[in-house]
């Protein structure tokens, strides 16, 4: 993997490249359950939205071509879960096994742990193994199946509830 390669925190102004690598995900199946494809202004509405805890990052090349995207995200309401983050990686299908989402993903933990986490979540459809394995590598561990939780191309889906409890040493 090269050196060149940067992540960022993404601007609105990113917006659009955060769409197109997300919709090419919708469309080849298999890594989300949202079937809608997104706009440049959906996804400028998600960043407004966004907390001081909670980001999109980008993998970017130094000529400016975005690999892929990773976001944190508050997970649950309340203040019980205020230590409690949801991590998703999507990369451009054809930079999959280059080290990207690995070099995403490690940025990722270390900023939630910046962030004040100290339990990271990740949902994935259980029958997408290559992402469990991926996930698995970073330490974090299926705690349980949710059967038939969605309904897509005609077929309901199970997601494999995943989780990373971060030490509280350096946290």
């Amino acid at each position: 993997m090269s050196k060149d390669l940067i992540i960022r925190d993404a601007t609105l102004e990113d917006a659009a490249v955060i769409a197109e690598i997300y919709n090419e995900s919708i469309r080849v199946g298999g890594a989300t359950m949202d079937l809608a494809l997104k706009t440049p202004e959906d996804i400028r509405k998600y960043m407004k939205g966004f907390n001081e805890r909670e980001t999109y990052v980008l993998l970017e090349r130094a000529d400016g071509y975005v690999a892929g995207w990773g976001v944190i995200k508050h997970f649950g309401e309340g203040p019980a879960y205020r230590q409690t983050g949801e991590t998703s990686v999507f990369l451009r299908h054809a930079e999959v096994r280059k080290g990207y989402g690995s070099r995403l993903k490690r940025y990722m933990i270390d900023r939630c742990k910046a962030y004040g986490y100290h339990h990271l979540v990740a949902r994935i459809w259980a029958s997408n193994t290559a992402s469990i394995e991926y996930n698995k590598h970073f330490g974090y561990e299926i705690v349980g199946i949710q059967k038939e939780i969605g309904y897509v191309d005609g077929q309901w889906r199970d997601v494999a509830l995943m989780q990373l409890v971060i030490d509280d040493e350096g946290a």
